[in-house]
């Protein structure tokens, strides 16, 4: 009996680790050194861009967004080059609940508590790109400092970011980050655990 627990345990586990929302997972590496960057500085419009995320676990699995706050991004011969930002982690919000407004309020408040975000202790995150190295496909591979509860890493992503034309600048990424990097370590129910990433969707407009 107790070796057949421990089979079912290991097997919510196995099934909880390898239930990561899709993505591309970001690279994470200690922070770096931010260089200073020439170019042309345009600010973002926080009406017109997006961060959506997507939180999974053994029985499914829920997305919601966050607001861009504020930020910037340098464009340098119509590439970009540089640029940081602002998230409202308050302004986290719960999408597929909506028809359910209590459980939505219960599941927005638990994101938002120690167990998760912190939020009344972190109300605000922020990602300062580091380097930009653009791909033979026009695609770019973007590094990035990603302050998260007061902890700081390092990612990089691959992002489409076409060059900037006479209306501005806007570029998408699509990659999961592990919450256990940010110290987010709460497992979840033992019959329905968490996985560790969260997958990150971004759309970003910068105006002249």
């Amino acid at each position: 009996m107790k070796t057949l627990k421990l089979g079912l345990i290991a097997a919510v586990f196995l099934t909880a680790c390898s239930n990561n929302p899709k993505g591309d997972k970001a690279a994470t590496a200690d922070a770096e050194a931010v260089q200073t960057v020439d170019g042309e500085t345009l600010n973002v419009d926080p009406a017109t861009s997006s961060v959506t995320w997507t939180g999974s676990k053994v029985t499914g699995s829920h997305t919601g967004t966050i607001n861009i706050q504020s930020g910037n991004v340098v464009i340098d011969e119509g590439k970009l080059v540089g640029g940081e930002f602002i998230i409202d982690m308050a302004s986290l919000t719960n999408k597929d609940l909506e028809a359910d407004a209590e459980n939505k309020a219960k599941l927005e408040g638990h994101l938002k508590a120690d167990d998760f975000f912190a939020v009344e202790k972190y109300p605000t995150s922020k990602f300062v790109i580091t380097k930009v190295t653009y791909k033979e496909d026009g695609k770019a591979e973007i590094a990035g400092n990603l302050t998260l509860r007061d902890i700081t890493k390092n990612i990089s992503f691959i992002a489409e970011a076409p060059a900037a034309t006479e209306d501005g600048f806007h570029a998408m990424a699509d990659f999961n980050i592990n919450r256990k990097d940010w110290g987010v370590m709460y497992e979840g129910m033992k019959d329905d655990l968490i996985a560790d990433e969260i997958n990150l969707k971004v759309h970003l407009m910068a105006k002249k």
